[in-house]
Order: C-alpha cells, then sequence, then structure tokens
C-alpha cells in the first residue's frame, strides 16, 4: 500500500482554511497520481493504492467542509464518494479471488472445481465491477474531477 505523502508546511499562524487547502492539493495529487492502470485486473495493488488515496481525499474533504463554499464542497465529495464506491466494489472481488487463489494448494483435490468454479464466478463480478469502474477513471472524468477540486482549493485560499 502507498503511503500517505507528507502535507508541506504546516504553520500554526497560517488561517485553517489556508492548511485545509493545501491537504486537499497533497490528498488530491495522490488519488490522480495512481490512475494509471487501475483497471488492469493483473496489478491489483493499483486499484487498492487509488482506493486508499480516495478514502484519504474523502475523510479530509469531510474533515475540513467548513472551509470551503458549501455547493462546491457538496458536489466534489459526492463524486469523491462515488469513485470511491466503484473502487470498493472492484477492490472487494480482487481480495475475494486472492483469497481463493491462495487457499487452492491446500484444497482437497475432490473440492478444486468447486473452489475453481467460486473464483470464476467471482472472475465474471470482478468483470463487471471494472465496467462499471471504468467511467470513474475515464480520463476526461478524471479531469473534471481534478479540476473542480482546484476550484475548491482555489476557493478556500482566498
Amino acid at each position: 500500500m502507498a503511503r500517505a505523502r507528507e502535507v508541506p508546511g504546516f504553520d500554526c499562524e497560517e488561517p485553517f482554511a489556508v492548511v485545509a487547502a493545501r491537504v486537499i492539493e497533497v490528498r488530491s495529487a495522490e488519488v490522480f497520481a495512481h490512475a494509471d492502470g487501475v483497471l488492469d485486473v493483473d496489478e491489483v495493488e493499483r486499484l487498492h493504492d487509488m482506493r486508499v488515496a480516495t478514502r484519504r481525499l474523502r475523510a479530509a474533504l469531510e474533515v475540513f467542509d467548513s472551509c470551503f463554499p458549501r455547493k462546491r464542497h457538496r458536489s466534489a465529495l459526492k463524486r469523491v464518494k462515488a469513485l470511491a464506491d466503484a473502487l470498493g466494489e472492484r477492490r472487494d472481488r480482487d481480495v475475494a479471488i486472492g483469497f481463493l487463489v491462495g487457499l487452492e494448494a491446500e484444497t482437497p483435490e475432490a473440492d478444486r472445481a468447486g473452489l475453481a468454479a467460486l473464483t470464476e464466478r467471482l472472475r465474471g463480478e470482478q468483470r463487471e465491477a471494472n465496467e462499471a469502474l471504468a467511467p470513474h477513471v475515464a480520463r476526461k472524468r478524471l479531469r473534471k474531477l481534478r479540476r473542480r477540486l482546484r476550484k475548491l482549493v482555489k476557493a478556500a485560499k482566498k
């Protein structure tokens, strides 16, 4: 799992909104840094890292909600939550598949067909979750989210 980036330059003399803006900038950058290859089901850590980054951003948005214009904040948070939910649906399948694949060597021969069938069913659900995730991580949509978050940060700095 990717570690959270340090938020530079905290100063207790700075206004709360300026610190909030800096935190949102860093947490937003983390989300977008993990976007490439997130739909690759063979590299599940990419998705995991983006999901964790999205959860950090969501938490920061919730903690600092009073620093942002209400309507813009609500709109950005809604989109971050939708992205996090879509990532979570895919991640749940990734974890379950990883667990079952890990059991394979320990599974008696008589039970392996059942285990394989369950794994295949989960792979189908993983594909469906990936298809549902794809619009959320499309370049155009991520660009819009990035713009929305930049506007939110800019408003907090005023």
